[in-house]
């Protein structure tokens, strides 16, 4: 007894790759070939080319959330241009913008890359109902 025909392609390794550079998700790959994420799962099964696409091209995007989230826990600064009208006339101004640490940014950083050190412990809500994090530093 046969199933229904793959409506898989050859082209969409390359289609896919391009998508997950961008961070694409299971879902948007789903959405763009008009099938169902078990449809995606099956074919990374089923067509090796398929798989490694993915897996490449999600891991380099990962990477480059991963450099971001960094700078941002940490705090940063960049060059830009301020550009404004004054008296009519369009005045472009070099300036550096400071981005400050984030705090979430740091305890994302540490919850993941250090968590033998670092987990948030869930303590009882307050009286209305937002959930407290507690951090605690596991000393050893």
């Amino acid at each position: 007894m046969a199933g229904r025909p793959t409506a898989y392609k050859s082209e969409y390794a390359k289609i896919a790759a391009k998508m997950c550079e961008m961070g694409a998700t299971d879902q948007d790959l789903a959405d763009a070939f008009e099938v169902s994420t078990r449809t995606i799962n099956r074919w990374k099964v089923e067509h090796e080319a398929f798989c490694q696409a993915l897996r490449a091209n999600k891991a380099g995007y990962d990477d480059k959330v991963e450099r971001a989230l960094a700078l941002r826990a940490v705090g940063y600064s960049h060059p830009d241009t301020d550009i404004r009208v004054i008296d009519g006339k369009i005045v472009q101004t070099e300036i550096t913008k400071h981005y400050p640490p984030d705090t979430k940014a740091a305890l994302a950083w540490l919850y993941n890359r250090r968590s033998d050190q670092w987990s948030p412990v869930p303590k009882e809500g307050d009286p209305d109902g937002d959930t407290i994090i507690e951090v605690r530093r596991v000393r050893r």
